[in-house]
């Protein structure tokens, strides 16, 4: 089962350090019996502290009952699918890291796990180092973002509370409008690509097939800018977008 699924030497032989109360704790959630032991295994090699439910409703229940660093969620989990788990944890844990774990190989499921509030999307049979790999970076990613407000004229994006506000008024965002949202912020006043935002909210390919990222900017420009003499959100033509009060 395992070669099937990841393609690595067991971690398992290697010794496991004792684990401190400042371990890294991590909640897997896969219903792959052997797979989940493995990967709990190989993650408690590297000084993390690992939780396992092997459902759906265990796995929301988990999250909303004890504080983790990091999820690794599979989508074909019973009793609730990993997608209905994103959908009723997120808009609870704004800024919790979940990694999602799934055999689904098209790209269609891969953007509707990120939209649904994925930070990042591992398709199975993986390498177990490929997967720490990606979740330190998940990590390093999280928790340099994590915390602080970022403001540009009278828009405000409070990432503690998941909340936006522009000259005081509360503007209602989904994750994936606020991942977006948020990036723009991050680079106000410069031009960002097509290809820098997919790459950076959805962490896929740009490949010019598809027009998400413009259906998406409208959604948020829409949002933002409704009623104010001010437009933050502009298109640049043959470039991308900028969010700027210039």
């Amino acid at each position: 089962m395992t070669d099937e699924v990841i393609k690595t030497e067991s971690p398992a032989e290697r010794k496991v350090p004792a684990r401190g109360s400042d371990a890294l704790r991590v909640l897997i959630a896969e219903d792959d019996i052997p797979l989940a032991n493995f990967l709990r295994r190989g993650f408690q090699t590297q000084s993390y502290s690992v939780d396992m439910v092997h459902d759906g409703e265990a796995a929301a229940g988990a999250i909303s009952e004890t504080k983790y660093q990091l999820v690794l969620l599979d989508l074909n989990l019973p009793k609730l699918d990993g997608l209905l788990v994103l959908k009723k944890v997120r808009p609870l844990f704004p800024t919790l890291p979940i990694m999602v774990l799934t055999a689904r190989n098209n790209l269609e499921d891969k953007i509707t796990a990120l939209d649904s509030g994925a930070d990042d999307c591992v398709i199975k049979p993986f390498s177990f180092q490929e997967l720490t790999a990606r979740t330190r970076a998940l990590l390093r990613r999280t928790s340099s973002r994590s915390g602080g407000t970022l403001q540009v004229a009278d828009l405000v994006l409070n990432r503690d509370e998941f909340r936006v506000e522009r000259a005081g008024k509360k503007i209602d965002l989904t994750a994936k409008e606020f991942a977006l949202l948020e990036y723009f912020m991050v680079n106000a006043r410069r031009p960002v690509t097509r290809e820098m935002i997919m790459e950076n909210v959805w962490k896929s390919t740009y490949d010019g097939s598809t027009n998400l990222v413009d259906v998406y900017s409208k959604y948020v420009r829409d949002k933002v800018d409704a009623g104010f003499p001010l437009k933050l959100i502009r298109t640049i033509r043959g470039i991308g977008y900028v969010l700027t009060d210039d």
